[in-house]
């Protein structure tokens, strides 16, 4: 691959992806979305990250994982708990990565 094909490639991309968010954010003001899509939108960001964190904590090398020394679901166990508990996004997550640490520390003495 020469420079001037590098050059080509990556304006390429640029144009690929700054037109499909161009054509978005342009028609963004101008559609009227139904309330009950609006309402589930709002459900989307959870429901991504639960789908990929869910592999996470309970997967490890294709086999299903319910141990209580699995340091993923004993961090995920407490970020629900607290998530639950006080609604508090910073927190949860806080809480979650230091008994995710602590037990993988534990585990691995």
């Amino acid at each position: 691959m020469n420079t001037l094909d590098a050059i080509l490639i990556i304006m390429g991309m640029f144009v690929v992806t700054f037109g499909v968010r161009f054509v978005l954010f342009a028609r963004a003001h101008k559609v009227i979305m139904p309330v009950f899509v609006e309402k589930a939108l709002k459900y989307v960001p959870v429901a991504v990250l639960t789908a990929i964190i869910t592999p996470m904590i309970f997967v490890r090398g294709d086999q299903l994982v319910l141990s209580v020394f699995n340091p993923w679901l004993l961090g995920a166990l407490a970020a629900f708990a607290v998530g639950v508990w006080r609604q508090h996004q910073l927190l949860t997550i806080l809480v979650g990565v230091m008994v995710f640490f602590a037990a993988k520390y534990a585990f691995s003495l």
